[in-house]
């Protein structure tokens, strides 16, 4: 789902009514008073200069963790629709994709962003938060007060949550279920959304229904699970279970007892190649969800019969970087063909490429879980504001049992 706004157009959006009439006095009634997170003596963040700026961690270009720089100076963003929400970030997380846009991605992004001719730095990443909600356009639904305990997730277009506030538009939040603390709410939503779309959407598990709304579905479907121990693997497994359906996965012998408590049916060490034998004996797959980053090379080497393989893996963004949008698409689209032809003759289905989607009917299908105790968010360690840089050293070094979160203020 790709929103592009485009520039040139007024858009006339208005504030909530509750909100209070000047703009010092949501300074002072809505920012004032938020301290910034510290850690020890050496390594602290300022206090901000004047209560209308927030703190944050930005990218003023392309590189490594390096290029990530703290400010107490950033303007606070501001409503620009209608359908527009402002919210206090607590908490966010660090996600692998964060880490691959240090140095990546920009030339599908800044179309995204409307802005292919110009500078687009600074950037702050961050796709998932929770908080409250502070201030809001005048299209917003009631059901979202202000004051409210949001969840939500950023658009990859847009600069995200790793600051004390984020604008998003309405359809990438809703209240958070009130049975998760701040940090296991800032946990779920972009990994949970992930393995959403690529079972609902991509995959069709559920049917029409199961892409269109919130009724999940896919009673009775056999699903492999590749990489049952991370973020989306963790969510797409407790997802499946709670509809019914047969879940087999792989993951490191030390992740097997984490992995069985979330439901799976049957496990197996992907290091072990006896073990990954037998996933020959439970196939053909409805679908093979790659969730350990192996992308459609590995059909070859799995050497099984599925009838979909969803990868959340693809050359797309790196293509078009290398070599330009045209040429790019072109190589995409040539890549996703010969890869097919090989799989339909070999192994008899269809490899597709999964993607993150901020979906309304996805965040309501996973909060009704998480409020019938159906899925538990995983965390696997928790940074504080000021340690962001290690955060993504600990996601960029890989090997996670759950999500990285950054509790913010």
């Amino acid at each position: 789902m790709l929103n592009i706004c485009f520039t040139g157009r007024k858009i006339n959006c208005g504030l909530s009514t509750r909100l209070p009439s000047t703009m010092g006095q949501i300074s002072t009634n809505a920012i004032a008073g938020n301290k910034p997170v510290t850690n020890d003596a050496d390594n602290t963040i300022p206090p901000r200069k004047s209560t209308i700026k927030m703190n944050g961690w930005q990218l003023h270009s392309y590189g490594d963790l390096e290029e990530l720089q703290h400010t107490n100076n950033l303007k606070i963003p501001k409503i620009r629709c209608a359908s527009d929400c402002l919210v206090r970030v607590r908490c966010t997380t660090v996600n692998p994709i964060d880490v691959a846009m240090l140095s990546y991605g920009s030339k599908v992004l800044n179309v995204m962003r409307c802005k292919p001719n110009e500078i687009e730095f600074p950037l702050i990443f961050g796709r998932e938060f929770s908080g409250e909600l502070v201030q809001r356009g005048m299209g917003v639904s009631p059901k979202l007060p202000i004051g409210a305990r949001v969840w939500g997730v950023v658009p990859l277009q847009m600069n995200g949550a790793h600051a004390e506030y984020v604008t998003v538009p309405e359809y990438c939040l809703s209240t958070a279920p009130a049975n998760l603390t701040n940090e296991e709410a800032a946990s779920v939503l972009y990994a949970g959304l992930t393995g959403w779309s690529g079972l609902y959407i991509t995959g069709g598990i559920g049917g029409l229904c199961g892409a269109l709304s919130a009724t999940g579905g896919g009673n009775y479907k056999r699903v492999l699970v590749l990489g049952g121990s991370g973020s989306v693997g963790s969510l797409a497994i407790q997802m499946l279970k709670s509809q019914g359906v047969q879940v087999l996965t792989t993951c490191s012998e030390d992740a097997v007892e984490m992995v069985r408590c979330m439901g799976a049916d049957y496990i197996v060490d992907y290091k072990n190649p006896v073990e990954m034998d037998t996933l020959r004996d439970y196939a053909p797959y409805d679908i093979i969800l790659d969730c350990a980053g192996q992308g459609a090379d590995h059909v070859e080497k799995i050497n099984l019969k599925f009838r979909q393989y969803i990868t959340f893996t693809s050359p797309l963004l790196r293509n078009i970087d290398s070599s330009g949008m045209g040429l790019g698409l072109f190589k995409n689209a040539a890549n996703l063909v010969e890869t097919n032809v090989k799989s339909l003759s070999n192994n008899g289905g269809l490899v597709k490429w999964g993607f993150f989607t901020p979906s309304p009917n996805g965040i309501l299908f996973l909060k009704k879980l998480i409020e019938r105790r159906k899925l538990l968010p995983s965390i696997d360690s928790t940074f504080k504001f000021s340690q962001l840089p290690e955060a993504f050293k600990k996601v960029q070094d890989g090997h996670l049992r759950g999500k990285v979160v950054v509790i913010v203020s």
